[in-house]
């Protein structure tokens, strides 16, 4: 029978799937159903992508101060209060007004800085050196689940439609919002672990670390932290993540539904690419965490070398199949812009999406990992917190830069970062591998 905090590390990856179920088909479809509104004579002024900018850098600035909310708070009650912000964002659509969506941005940035930071504090609470590997790539896989569902939903639901109807976008919106209440709702059954468990990465309860360290001293613990080699040295790998999450949750697809060559498929095809990038996540993560024990016998580098591979395959087959002036679209996308270096492939353009799902579940679950046991006690809330700050923050400079890049720019761009990520991770993994060699310690 599973202990308690194999139990609570479920709970907790169910209820991201149900809240990232929401939010993550909010936040693709929330451009198209602005377009939308606007084509009815509302809705002047609003953007999506000014909205998902202010989410991200506010995301990014909020997560300076995070940790102190989650030491006054605790992680659970932090991350429900987190998941209201989602829940409201959400709603916003229902009944769309601008001065509403981007109230609604900025605290959903601040609601996600808070929820992601209690997350890491608490998967680090109910993990010990020999499974957190297990559950960061368990709880990565129900997380991105979400990809999944909410892709398969919006392939349903806007199907053959150009314009979305004030009904149909209700409907989604309602639906979208009941499920992130429930998956804030399940946040309330996560519980501490029995006194009769293994010990956990934080050597401290949730309790003792709410007494010990007031919201000042976790500031200054995050400032403090910054500075350490490792986290400079890591945080190349944090700003990789940042930007591959803006290329695959907001460029990749842009890219498909441009691209004259899939003809009336091209819609449709950026919801089914978005089902196999959730597949590639979903995958990913459930195997690095039933090969946990392998990963503790041979380290995390094996494991990102396989995210180093898979991606840069990805970004080459999108270089060769997709035209080069396909993610701006405010140019038409043809033949006679910057041509295609092989004649467009659906099938192509559906694997690339796998492999970008399948080679974030490689980075990401392996960033859980590496911070939940190096930066471990009382320094997990501000690992974390650094590690969304630097990963919202070139994520933010992804959006911004992405309208006015060709494709060929933005995969130079995250090319030379995954590279330089990946040498930084294997730098701080053979360090950290090696204390009695090198000095180095599990941080506090």
């Amino acid at each position: 029978m599973a202990d308690r905090a194999t139990i609570n590390v479920v709970i907790l990856g169910l209820s991201f799937m149900f809240i990232f179920t929401a939010f993550n088909t909010a936040g693709m479809i929330e451009e198209t159903v602005i377009q939308s509104v606007q084509e009815e004579g509302k809705f002047d002024g609003g953007s999506g992508y000014i909205s998902l900018a202010i989410i991200y850098t506010v995301f990014a600035m909020a997560n300076w101060g995070a940790p102190s909310v989650v030491s006054v708070c605790g992680p659970r009650n932090s991350m429900v209060i987190g998941a209201v912000m989602y829940c409201l964002f959400i709603a916003v659509f229902i009944y769309p007004m601008v001065w509403a969506l981007y109230v609604g941005s900025v605290l959903l940035g601040l609601g996600a800085s808070i929820l992601w930071t209690g997350e890491g504090s608490y998967l680090t609470l109910n993990s010990t050196p020999e499974t957190i590997g297990r559950n960061s790539g368990l709880f990565w896989a129900l997380q991105t689940s979400s990809f999944l569902f909410g892709n398969v939903f919006v392939w349903q639901e806007f199907t053959g439609k150009e314009i979305i109807d004030p009904k149909t976008r209700i409907q989604v919106y309602v639906s979208l919002l009941v499920v992130s209440c429930v998956g804030t709702l399940m946040l309330f059954t996560l519980r501490n672990k029995k006194p009769g468990d293994s010990a956990s990465l934080n050597v401290n309860s949730e309790n003792d670390v709410e007494t010990k360290e007031g919201p000042l001293q976790a500031f200054k613990r995050s400032i403090q932290l910054f500075k350490t080699r490792e986290m400079l040295l890591l945080g190349i790998c944090f700003a990789y993540t940042g930007l591959e999450l803006n290329f695959y949750s907001g460029v990749y697809g842009t890219c498909i539904g441009n691209t004259k060559a899939f003809g009336d498929e091209a819609k449709s095809l950026i919801g089914i690419s978005g089902a196999f990038l959730g597949a590639g996540e979903i995958i990913g993560g459930a195997a690095f965490g039933l090969s946990g024990k392998l990963a503790n016998r041979h380290g995390r580098d094996p494991i990102i070398l396989l995210g180093f591979l898979v991606h840069t395959t990805a970004y080459y087959l999108i270089y060769i199949n997709l035209p080069q002036s396909s993610p701006i679209t405010e140019i038409v996308t043809d033949a006679s812009y910057y041509p295609v270096l092989i004649q467009s492939n659906k099938y192509v353009a559906v694997l690339c999406g796998f492999l970008l799902g399948l080679g974030d579940a490689c980075y990401n679950t392996q960033v859980y990992s590496i911070l939940g046991s190096l930066f471990s006690e009382d320094s997990a809330a501000s690992a974390f917190a650094l590690f969304f700050f630097t990963q919202s923050l070139t994520a933010a400079a992804g959006f911004f830069y992405s309208t006015y890049l060709i494709l060929q720019w933005q995969l130079l761009i995250v090319a030379v970062f995954c590279v330089a990520g990946t040498l930084a991770f294997f730098e701080v993994e053979w360090k950290t591998s090696r204390p009695s060699k090198e000095g180095y310690t599990q941080i506090n």
